[in-house]
């Protein structure tokens, strides 16, 4: 049956189209009432929105089924992220899609509200012509402040540059170093930032430490000919206090895109003749919603096919590098392989990177592994989301660690563990690496003995005495039960001992065969595991 993707908000068709050549059902339905949604978003495997729609708790809560929600735009304050995370759903945007467009909007504001532009055009338009009343000012030699020096705060910046502006900046996230390079100034104290600007753009998401930022206390410290635009977030400007600064010219005037409600036909900044308004249409352009609906529509294939999805907003691991990404699937298996040899008892997992891999950020390579591990221990839910949420609870002990070499290997990643108190506090290791041209995935180590076979649904691990004819009582007892070998092979250990055997089997090795197994003389420990 295929999966559903439930489309609440309009999207480009391209995106549309996307999801449906992958294979989705896509059910559209826009305009939805809250109650609407949580009917609609019942059975859904994932679901799609922008600004409008607000993804609750309960909405969550109703979407049982929902492996990730996907905001097709950048902000994301109108989903309940905490929420998402706890229940293991993914939470996706279009960070890149519209840099450009709200870039270019913030210019077009700034010059229109520099020249007048909206209200000489109305005026003239109502039959006046009055080219006195709306002279403007030139932006050469100005001084603009960018405040938030992000993806969209330096493309503004860059092209304000070109006009001959002088820039400041405020953005406590970037080194003086950075803007220096950008030919921008850093201030580290907005209250100083806005005493020296003329102009002044906001691009700053929208959090509890930036909502109402821009109040009557920080305003009061401006020059009378600033001039503020936000194409950012609504409720970062208090528009009751920015209002009455423009009133009592104390502030020249403001062009502003965003709202503290939206949608909205009334503030107190509508009837002022010198502030320039537009409906949120920073995004909104052919382009930018064309690149949103695309970029959501990959976000969603990558996450529903259970890979690893990089503008994933609540997952710990950043980025899966070209060179780490391919070892995603095997850190996975290798940490369902380790809990199994633990008897899905274990206590600490540590992750070591080792070779090329070993110079990049492997973290996404732990929560493979970890989500793995969880997976094998029962935890049927774990994501990439939520698998250290429910380490934490388990009270498993997580750690990583990585380093450019890696003995006989380009790469090899290595799972050790302890653990708990069934098995005694055992230590258990497996290691893996992707070998020739196609790269394909081999368990090269399982408890300090090398080994050399691909990983499998079913596969059984017998550790055994050093004596004649192991392998043929093992492979009697498995023949006896109707099990096939599809593959196997001997481990050594570091003293050179044959003492570990690991086979591959086309099913799965039934409890009765394991049972005898152990009670065969010579036979020290036998576990028979799963992958699938």
């Amino acid at each position: 049956m295929a999966l559903r993707v439930l489309i609440a908000e309009e999207i480009a068709p391209s995106g549309i189209d996307a999801l449906r050549e992958a294979g989705f059902t896509v059910d559209e339905r826009l305009g939805l009432s809250p109650d609407e949604l949580l009917d609609a978003v019942v059975g859904a495997d994932a679901l799609v929105i922008r600004s409008s729609t607000q993804v609750t708790e309960a909405v969550l809560n109703a979407g049982a089924d929902l492996a990730v929600v996907g905001r097709a735009g950048i902000g994301l304050d109108n989903v309940d992220v905490e929420a998402a995370t706890a229940r293991g759903v993914m939470v996706v945007n279009a960070p890149q899609s519209n840099v450009i467009s709200a870039a270019e909007h913030t210019v077009a504001l700034l010059l229109a509200q520099a020249r007048n532009i909206t209200q000489a055009n109305a005026d003239l338009k109502n039959g006046a012509w009055n080219r006195s009343h709306w002279t403007g000012v030139e932006l050469h030699g100005k001084t603009l402040a960018v405040v938030g020096l992000g993806r969209v705060g330096v493309l503004v910046a860059q092209r304000l540059l070109a006009f001959g502006m002088q820039i400041i900046a405020y953005d406590p996230y970037v080194s003086a170093e950075r803007a220096r390079q950008l030919g921008i100034r850093l201030i580290d104290n907005l209250e100083e930032v806005i005493q020296h600007a003329d102009f002044l753009t906001i691009h700053l998401p929208k959090t509890p430490e930036t909502m109402g930022l821009f109040d009557a206390s920080l305003l009061a410290h401006a020059k009378a000919n600033l001039r503020i635009v936000n194409t950012a977030r609504g409720g970062i400007v208090d528009e009751a206090a920015l209002a009455a600064a423009i009133s009592e010219g104390r502030i020249a005037g403001a062009a502003i895109d965003v709202f503290a409600t939206e949608p909205t036909t009334d503030s107190p900044l509508f009837a002022l003749p010198s502030v320039v308004v537009t409906p949120h249409l920073g995004a909104s352009t052919v382009e930018a919603q064309d690149k949103a609906g695309q970029t959501i529509a990959e976000q969603l294939v990558l996450a529903l096919r259970g890979e690893f999805v990089p503008y994933a907003v609540n997952v710990a691991a950043t980025q899966a590098n070209a060179t780490v990404a391919p070892f995603l699937p095997l850190a996975e298996r290798l940490g369902r392989l380790l809990v199994a040899l633990a008897d899905g008892d274990l206590v600490s997992i540590e992750v070591v990177c080792e070779g090329e891999i070993g110079d990049y950020d492997c973290g996404v390579l732990t929560l493979g592994a970890l989500k793995g591990a969880l997976k094998g221990a029962g935890e049927e839910t774990a994501s990439f989301v939520n698998a250290p949420q429910l380490a934490e609870k388990r009270g498993l002990e997580v750690t990583q660690s990585a380093t450019a070499t890696a003995g006989d290997f380009v790469n090899l990643i290595t799972l050790r563990g302890v653990s708990g108190t069934k098995t005694g506090g055992q230590i258990v290791n497996v290691s893996g690496t992707l070998l020739g041209k196609h790269a394909g995935a081999r368990i090269v180590g399982i408890n300090y003995h090398s080994v050399d076979l691909p990983p499998a649904d079913y596969m059984l691990v017998v550790r055994n005495d050093d004596t004649p004819g192991m392998i043929g009582t093992v492979g009697t007892t498995l023949g006896a039960a109707g099990v096939n070998i599809a593959d196997m092979d001997v481990g050594t250990n570091i003293a050179g001992e044959a003492a570990l055997m690991v086979l591959a089997t086309y099913g799965s090795v039934p409890e009765a065969a394991v049972k005898e197994l152990r009670a065969t003389k010579g036979v020290l420990e036998v576990h028979a595991i799963s992958l699938a």
